[in-house]
């Protein structure tokens, strides 16, 4: 196994394949200079692994490895089809769950020239957005909708630079509906809409609905950045929608809060708190609600859905190497599950 990049998702990468009896970590990738050269134990927080880092991509294609759990804050095509073409599978947090013909395309040629498999996995989108959905759909008839939404308290996200300059918040809201966090995220959880359209048969029109609001402070709030001020982007939400004719069918949402106090709108969580919540509409109608994934807001350790997402990541790994090349996505996999913990297992 290779990991490629080491934050959050990335270190509890490392951590997850350490843990795993199938897998065993023979190289890692990494962004900056300062690493490169460190032992991946150092990087991670574990005793040292005899593994080194590098920033040096040719010597990453050059490794012997069966799979690269790739996952930087931002994907990169190229990278993935040279790991691809390098023969390494390819398992990523970042995108591919679903993708269209168009955007497939050179990805597959990579994969069928490496004889390699791309995977897209993790929590939302990757997981619970349509992966969740879908299963517990399999306890009802005649669906007529399924929604899959987050609702997350972000204090507990400790990476003020994404925070502010990529998702928004401390910005004025003019600045925040038109950044770029819009387009970052409909790349994921459109492909998520449409798994979920398909799959369960609904006659949906081709376009993806969206739309996006965001709450201001009204007080100062202590956040990740440092005070959110009166005035600046400290809540946010985003849907997503298919719908027939008039009438959705399918909708993914998220909700980020900086806390429940001292917002307009005053927006809460509700009674269930921080969670993520499948409904699905059919006989009968019911709604599951999963929390422990959201950490609290004055949690030191890592983010509980950042080493979720990374779990799904490498307890897919064994899945992905076996598949034929190509792309492949939820639909096309096995039973994916957890192994057990070491003193327990076989």
């Amino acid at each position: 196994m290779i990991q490629w990049a080491t934050g959050g998702v990335g270190r509890a990468a490392v951590r997850g394949i350490l843990d795993h009896p199938d897998l065993e970590l023979a190289g890692c990738w990494v962004h900056s200079p300062d690493k490169a050269g460190r032992d991946v134990g150092e990087l991670v927080g574990t005793e040292p692994l005899g593994v080194r880092a590098t920033a040096d991509v040719d010597e990453i294609l050059r490794t012997d490895a069966d799979a690269v759990i790739y996952a930087p804050l931002l994907p990169n095509p190229d990278e993935v089809a040279a790991l691809l073409r390098s023969g390494k599978n390819v398992v990523t947090p970042v995108g591919w769950f679903y993708p269209g013909s168009r955007e497939a395309a050179p990805l597959q040629q990579a994969a069928l020239a490496g004889n390699a498999t791309l995977h897209g996995t993790g929590i939302a989108p990757g997981g619970i957005s349509e992966k969740l959905p879908l299963v517990l759909s399999a306890f009802a008839t005649g669906v007529r909708f399924v929604r899959a939404e987050e609702f997350s308290d972000l204090r507990s996200y400790h990476a003020p630079a994404v925070l502010r300059y990529v998702m928004g918040f401390g910005d004025t809201p003019d600045k925040a509906l038109s950044g770029p966090m819009q387009k970052l995220l409909d790349g994921g959880f459109i492909q998520a809409v449409r798994m979920c359209v398909d799959q369960l048969g609904f006659a949906a029109e081709p376009r993806i609905r969206t739309h996006q609001e965001v709450a201001v402070a009204t007080a100062g709030i202590d956040s990740p950045i440092g005070v959110i001020e009166p005035g600046q982007v400290a809540a946010r939400r985003f849907v997503w929608e298919a719908v027939v004719g008039d009438e959705p069918v399918v909708q993914v949402a998220v909700n980020w809060l900086m806390g429940e106090e001292h917002l307009d709108p005053a927006w809460t969580f509700g009674p269930a708190g921080q969670r993520y919540e499948v409904q699905v509409r059919g006989n009968p109608d019911f709604t599951v609600t999963v929390k422990g994934f959201q950490s609290e807001a004055d949690d030191d350790g890592p983010e509980a859905g950042i080493v979720a997402t990374a779990a799904h990541c490498v307890n897919s790994v064994p899945a992905v190497c076996a598949a034929p090349p190509g792309l492949l996505h939820y639909l096309d996999m096995p039973l994916v599950s957890g192994r057990a913990a070491a003193g327990l297992g076989r």
